[in-house]
């Protein structure tokens, strides 16, 4: 077993490779592929109707363009120098891929809430994506340039200030860490505590009771069915009603044992395909609608396809032959808590789902209308969790050391942030231009 002298000497080594202030360029390489080459590829394998749904979305702004384009920064990451410090990486860790949801336990905590492209990989691309995001955002919403360098600053400067003081601590105080949504109205300025109390409000009343009334209406016979709202929400055929109950047992036999108990303690009503995110829309995605003791006690859940990861390429292939399982037990590894009803199953054709909770408590930040000091504070505590999570998988006493007491890598990531939301603006305006000539098909507003 190596000590802590030792990993923490790994750590340092990792920046004769690649020096902290090395992750400040970011030069396009000359072998970068188009970006709508990139995301023609994701399109081939998603519902053709949906497509053009993604692309509308997509074309929004620059940060809803980001937030759809993961599988092209990860070309951008992938062709540049890494520390080999790995972690469980989110794999798509922008503003709004964090959030609050339930614990098991009904605590409202505060976390990383995406997981679809999780990968074992390289501790500081999730921390690029990050700071991106946090640029991409603050440009948008009107702040000039110092301003949203200095946003994505305070957030690489959060993720290795809290490295720092993990690395400190035992293994079970480590895993036990978390940040409990409580503890945000200490972090927030006094003129915006009333704001974040009405959101923690809104978000511990989304639960499947809420949906319930959102998403289904009474049938003939007294009991609900899911209403259906074309594109975004629309019931599938009763054959494939049938083939999602046939594949019920096999997702049940990923739960633990009392789980599967209480699973069992729900009757299958509905189920109805559903549109969800922005680089997510076009994948096969279901909800399905679960009765207990009767119509009034219901639990929705969400059937997600599971492809491969956009890092897989320019990462060791997953250790799982599952990807539903990749992202299940990347989120389980991750998260402080996890959704209780997290599993996965083989679904038609062969492909890969994971199922969770529809609403649980969940909710997430209104990036787009935030000021420049609530920018800085949201990207602050996303730092923070952030680096909790990392230091739960990988060897964060090697990724402190390699980080350091000084600012040297948060200064470089900033500048990286600067020059990659130039990037993406440029990629932006790629896909508007390639819109406005009638090469890709956007629905707009959709």
């Amino acid at each position: 077993m190596t000590t802590s002298s030792e990993r923490a000497d790994r750590g340092r080594a990792a920046r004769k490779r690649v020096p902290r202030s090395s992750h400040g360029r970011w030069i396009p390489s000359s072998q970068r592929p188009d970006p709508l080459t990139v995301l023609e590829r994701q399109a081939a394998d998603r519902l053709t109707d949906l497509v053009p749904v993604r692309y509308g979305r997509m074309a929004a702004s620059p940060f809803a363009f980001l937030r759809g384009a993961a599988a092209v920064m990860a070309a951008d990451l992938g062709a540049t120098r890494n520390t080999g410090l790995t972690v469980q990486l989110c794999g798509d860790a922008h503003l709004l891929n964090f959030g609050v949801y339930a614990s098991p336990e009904r605590t409202l905590l505060f976390d990383v809430n995406d997981f679809d492209e999780t990968l074992p990989g390289p501790f500081e691309w999730d921390v690029k994506r990050l700071a991106a995001s946090i640029t991409v955002a603050a440009l948008q919403n009107g702040s000039p340039r110092p301003k949203a360098h200095r946003a994505a600053l305070v957030a690489v400067e959060a993720y290795r200030t809290t490295m720092l003081r993990l690395a400190g601590l035992g293994e079970l105080t480590v895993w036990y860490e978390r940040i409990d949504a409580d503890e945000l109205s200490a972090l927030a300025r006094p003129r915006e505590r009333d704001r974040l109390s009405r959101n923690l409000a809104k978000a511990r009343r989304r639960t499947s009771l809420q949906a319930l009334d959102k998403l289904t209406v009474r049938d003939g016979d007294g009991g609900r069915r899911i209403a259906e709202d074309p594109p975004l929400l629309e019931r599938v055929p009763d054959l494939d009603r049938v083939n999602l109950g046939k594949i019920f047992s096999d997702y049940r036999s990923s739960l633990s044992e009392e789980r599967r108990l209480l699973l069992d303690r729900h009757t299958f009503r509905d189920a109805a395909r559903k549109v969800v995110g922005v680089g997510s829309v076009g994948t096969r995605c279901f909800v399905v609608l679960l009765e207990g003791r009767d119509a009034s006690d219901p639990l929705i859940l969400q059937i997600k396809e599971a492809g491969r990861s956009v890092l897989e390429a320019y990462l060791p292939p997953t250790a799982y032959p599952h990807q539903g399982q990749r992202v299940v037990c990347g989120q389980r590894l991750t998260q402080a808590a996890s959704d209780i009803f997290l599993g996965w199953m083989t679904g038609p054709e062969q492909r890969h789902f994971y199922w969770r909770q529809l609403r649980d408590m969940k909710g997430s930040a209104e990036v787009e209308t935030m000021s420049p000091g609530m920018l800085r504070d949201y990207a602050r505590l996303c730092g923070r969790a952030l680096a909790r999570a990392h230091a739960r998988s990988g060897d964060r006493v090697a990724i402190a050391a390699y980080l350091g007491s000084s600012d040297v890598f948060d200064r470089a990531v900033a500048d990286f942030s600067l020059a990659y939301a130039g990037q993406n603006a440029d990629d932006y305006a790629s896909l508007g231009a390639g819109i406005a000539a009638g090469m890709i098909t956007a629905a707009p507003g959709v």
